[in-house]
């Protein structure tokens, strides 16, 4: 979706279903609105994940709660029509579906009789989303060939009610109900009184597709002790019929190995995000609090101009590669300049971001340790070798290639800095959460995210901090950190990667 090449005075409106919970649900179309949005205005529940595909001029408002504001659509209504009218591409982002129990409507009609353009960009809607990640379909051959989606609302139970619950309550093979687990009571009498077998099957789905799903199921004679039983609250939707018998057979996401598992991630915000897809996609909640930033340091420009007069070149991390390049082309070079220098590449990743500007290295480590690198290199002995990495990195691996009788230049071309404020929730949130037993495992993926972790929470001993919470590191050295810091490492990887790390992860149970 491309802006106009001529903006016109009066703006538009997109009124884009966000889906049910899961950030990945929204559709392409969904984002490509978010993208080129000036005003986004997003409803309470949504997950705030999606409000990052947004420029950093947009203006982000969140919709009144509808529970404590009795004018909360006109509020809307007004919104959207004020900033349309100032020449603004406005947002309107909704759970689920706009045009399905979403108002979405009533703001369109608001709109047109406004004179504002609009576009409606459907949503997945929680009724088939919840359901699927449930394991329960809501059609199937051999159990159901109709459905209906019914709000349980108050207002849907009535006298008055245009819902005609006599004829609902068997007129289709499935019934999902949203908006019914405070009314699940007289939901229920309804339908067995219209006719509905009471040993009808029942699931209840809570947060639907996000790692916090909890379902509960029963019949229509049982589910309402059930949910009482196990204090399941809004929000969830209520499925009702033959199709609940079978989820056991066909559940697939509260099986995953991490499913329910909150994992806090705090490797710098610019990295993590490969990690928490791994992590998310094997079930668990990431909680990310980044420890560190990258910041490029600015180095003599006679390091640059003089590669070409190094033997080896080595590079021990992706941030060296990136930044290093960068320094490369500022100064007008490209990787030519190594001309006739080896070059080293410790861990997959740093080899990948090498062959990403077209270098292949001359070797790959088999480890990472500094020692066992500096051992690896064959024939060092008087050759000129560069190492641009980080600031604060350990001396083994200069040491060692230095008493092998290499001259080197140890180069800190970044430095890994402690972030003031950058984590999903607040810190006090997330302290709370690690004494109350709240969160599951941390994760570290260097020495500086041990040290500037627990900087961050000082308050507290680690024995304190982390009592019930397990600890996965990204290998020997920041182990080696962590315990020197009083921390009890749980989970090691075996290699110098995120993958290894998640791998590890999930052969621990935790």
């Amino acid at each position: 979706m491309n802006s106009p090449p001529n903006k016109p005075a009066t703006g538009i409106v997109y009124i884009v279903g966000a889906g049910p919970g899961d950030k990945k649900l929204i559709t392409l179309k969904g984002v490509e609105c978010l993208q080129q949005a000036d005003v986004v205005i997003y409803d309470l529940l949504l997950n705030d994940a999606l409000l990052k595909h947004c420029p950093p001029h947009t203006e982000k408002i969140q919709a009144p709660d509808p529970r404590i504001r009795a004018t909360r659509q006109d509020e809307l209504n007004r919104l959207l029509v004020e900033h349309a009218k100032a020449g603004k591409v406005v947002v309107r982002l909704k759970g689920g579906d706009p045009y399905i129990f979403g108002r979405g409507g009533e703001e369109a009609v608001a709109l047109t009789e406004a004179g504002i353009p609009f576009e409606i960009v459907p949503g997945i809607t929680s009724a088939i989303a919840a359901s699927a990640y449930a394991g329960i379909p809501v059609t199937h051959r051999d159990y159901a060939s109709s459905v209906a989606f019914v709000t349980g609302h108050s207002a849907a139970l009535r006298p008055d009610s245009n819902i005609n619950w006599s004829q609902l309550a068997t007129a289709v093979d499935t019934l999902v109900v949203y908006m019914g687990v405070a009314h699940l009571r007289q939901i229920v009498e309804r339908l067995i009184t219209h006719g509905r077998n009471p040993q009808t099957p029942v699931s209840l789905v809570r947060v639907g597709t996000t790692p916090q799903q909890q379902v509960i199921q029963g019949t229509l004679d049982t589910i309402v002790e059930k949910v009482e039983g196990a204090q399941l609250k809004s929000p969830a939707v209520i499925i009702v019929g033959e199709v609940n018998q079978l989820r056991e057979r066909l559940r697939w996401f509260d099986t995953k190995p991490l499913f329910g598992k909150r994992i806090l991630v705090t490797r710098a915000r610019a990295q993590a995000s490969e990690f928490a897809d791994l992590l998310e996609a094997n079930g668990a909640e990431v909680i990310q609090c980044p420890a560190i930033e990258i910041h490029p340091l600015r180095i003599d420009h006679a390091y640059i101009h003089t590669i070409n007069e190094y033997d080896w070149v080595i590079f021990t991390s992706v941030n060296a590669v990136e930044i290093f390049y960068e320094y490369l082309k500022e100064n007008g070079k490209d990787v030519r300049a190594f001309s006739t220098s080896k070059i080293c590449a410790v861990g997959p990743k740093t080899v990948d971001a090498l062959n990403r500007i077209g270098i292949q290295p001359d070797f790959v480590p088999a480890h990472s340790r500094g020692s066992t690198i500096a051992a690896d290199i064959k024939r060092v002995n008087g050759k000129k070798i560069l190492l641009p990495r980080a600031k604060i990195a350990t001396t083994d691996l200069p040491d060692g290639l230095r008493e092998r009788g290499a001259h080197v230049d140890d180069v800190p071309i970044y430095d890994t800095l402690k972030v003031a404020n950058g984590s999903d929730k607040g810190r006090d949130e997330i302290e709370t959460d690690f004494l109350n037993g709240r969160i599951d495992l941390v994760t570290f993926t260097s020495s500086s995210t041990v040290i500037n972790f627990l900087e961050m929470f000082r308050a507290h001993t680690p024995d304190i901090l982390l009592a019930d919470v397990k600890v996965a590191v990204i290998g020997p050295t920041t182990e080696k950190t962590a315990v020197a810091r009083g921390l009890h490492v749980d989970v090691v990887a075996k290699t110098a990667s995120v993958e290894s790390l998640v791998e590890a992860i999930l052969t621990f149970t935790l």
